[in-house]
C-alpha cells in the first residue's frame, strides 16, 4: 500500500489507543499511519487529529478520516444513546465563569451582593443553605384535594394552641397555595387570639352563611390573617355556644374550607371522644400530637397512640408525629431524650420545639420575631408534615 512520505507511524496499545497518536499527528502535520491490528480506524489525517482528540477528552462524537486499503471513505464515531432535553444545564453549556452563582439568602451577604452589583458574591453559610433546603421541602407541590391536619392533646396546657399557629405560620410562610388553621376547641379556644386584629367572625358564622359562601373573596370576611399568610378560623368565645359545635358543623367547615385551601389545620379539643373529634379524623391525612416535658404529659400523649390503635386509627397513629413542647423556661429533671426515644419507637418522627419568651407571654405571635431555634423547630415540623401528606 503506498503511504506519504515523511509518514508518521505509530502503534496504539490497549491502555491508551488514541491520545498520544493523534497528538503526534496533530504536531507533525503528517499523515499518520497506524499499524493493522490497532484498536483505532487504519489512518487518520493530520487536519482531524484535533477534532479526534477533542472527542475523545469529551466524549461527544466525531468524524475521523480512515483510509482503507480499498481507498478513502468517511465513517462516524460509534453514536451513544439520544439525550433528553433536560441534560442541557448551565452546568454543562456554560463555560464555568459565566455560571451565574445564586443570590445570597443571609442578610449581610445579600446587601454585600447588592451594593457591589453583583461583583462580590459570597456563599451562604452552611445553616442558611440547611434551613433553605428545609423551606423547600415545605414548599413542595401537593397536588389534588385539600389535605387535613388535625393538632391533638390530651391534656390542656402543654401548648396545642401554640403548636397549631407555629405549624400553620411556618406552612403559610414558605407556601405559594392558601393554608387555615380552624380552631375546633369546644372549651373557647384561642387560636384567633394568638393572630393579631382578630376577624370577628367563627366557625359559627361561617356555618350559619355557608351559602353565602361564592369565592375567597367571601371566605376572607371570616378569617383572620397574620402576616405570614396564614388564615385563622376562630372558634366561638362562649363556651356554651362553642360546645354545641357538633360533627355536622365539622364537616360544613371543612366541605367549605376545602375549596379554598391546600392545607387545613385544626387545633382539636382536649376531648378525645368529643362528637367533633370524630369527623376529625374520619378526615385527617396526618396527624400532629402535642405532648409537654413532665411524666405525666408524656403518658396522655402515648395514652393517645394506644387509643387511636384500639379505635381503628392504627396506620394514623403509626404515621402521626409528635411535638415535645417545652412550655417552662429552665431546666427540668425528666429525661427528654428518653421521651423522644419511647414516641420514635411508636410514630413517624419527633420534634422538639424549645421554650420561648416571646411565646410564653400568651400574646399574638410574630413568627419573624421569633428565637431562631423556635422557627428552625416550627419549619422542621411544616416540612415533615408536608412530606406525609406527600407520601
Amino acid at each position: 500500500m503506498a503511504t506519504a512520505t515523511n509518514t508518521v507511524t505509530l502503534e496504539a496499545t490497549a491502555t491508551d489507543p488514541s491520545i498520544a497518536i493523534l497528538r503526534e499527528a496533530a504536531t507533525t502535520k503528517e499523515p499518520l499511519m497506524v499499524k493493522e491490528h490497532s484498536p483505532i480506524p487504519a489512518a487518520v489525517s493530520a487536519d482531524t487529529a484535533s477534532r479526534v482528540e477533542e472527542a475523545a477528552r469529551t466524549g461527544r462524537p466525531s468524524f475521523i478520516k480512515s483510509h482503507a486499503r480499498g481507498g478513502a471513505s468517511e465513517q462516524a464515531a460509534p453514536q451513544s444513546a439520544p439525550e433528553e432535553s433536560a441534560v442541557l444545564t448551565d452546568a454543562r453549556l456554560l463555560e464555568t465563569g459565566a455560571i451565574r452563582k445564586p443570590v445570597p439568602v443571609d442578610p449581610w451577604r445579600r446587601i454585600l451582593h447588592s451594593i457591589t452589583g453583583g461583583v462580590i458574591n459570597l456563599r451562604d453559610g452552611k445553616a442558611t443553605r440547611e434551613r433553605a433546603a428545609v423551606k423547600a421541602r415545605i414548599g413542595a407541590r401537593i397536588d389534588g384535594r385539600a389535605r387535613f391536619v388535625p393538632v391533638m392533646s390530651r391534656k390542656g396546657g402543654v401548648g396545642k394552641t401554640t403548636v397549631t399557629a407555629l405549624l400553620g405560620m411556618a406552612l403559610a410562610d414558605a407556601r405559594d397555595d392558601r393554608v387555615v388553621a380552624v380552631d375546633a376547641n369546644p372549651d373557647r379556644g384561642t387560636l384567633a387570639e394568638r393572630i393579631a386584629k382578630p376577624s370577628g367572625k367563627t366557625v359559627r358564622d361561617l356555618v350559619r352563611d355557608s351559602d353565602q359562601i361564592h369565592g375567597y373573596g367571601d371566605m376572607s370576611a371570616h378569617v383572620t390573617r397574620d402576616e405570614t399568610r396564614l388564615d385563622v378560623l376562630a372558634s366561638d368565645t362562649d363556651p356554651h355556644v362553642a360546645d354545641a359545635f357538633s360533627d355536622d358543623d365539622y364537616r360544613a367547615v371543612a366541605d367549605i374550607a376545602q375549596h379554598y385551601y391546600s392545607l387545613v389545620l385544626t387545633d382539636t379539643g382536649t376531648g378525645i371522644v368529643h362528637s367533633v373529634m370524630s369527623a376529625t379524623l374520619d378526615l385527617a391525612d396526618q396527624l400532629v400530637i402535642v405532648s409537654g416535658v413532665s411524666i405525666d404529659e408524656a403518658r396522655l400523649a402515648s395514652e393517645t397512640l394506644t387509643w387511636l390503635e384500639a379505635n381503628g386509627r392504627g396506620e394514623l397513629a403509626q404515621n402521626a408525629i409528635v411535638v415535645i413542647n417545652q412550655e417552662a423556661a429552665g431546666k427540668t429533671h425528666v429525661r427528654i431524650d428518653e421521651v423522644e426515644s419511647h414516641f420514635r419507637s411508636r410514630v413517624r418522627d419527633v420534634v422538639r420545639i424549645p421554650y420561648d419568651p416571646a411565646i410564653a407571654t400568651g400574646s399574638a405571635i410574630s413568627f419573624h420575631e421569633l428565637a431562631q431555634p423556635t422557627r428552625d423547630a416550627a419549619r422542621r415540623l411544616a416540612a415533615l408534615v408536608v412530606e406525609g401528606i406527600r407520601a
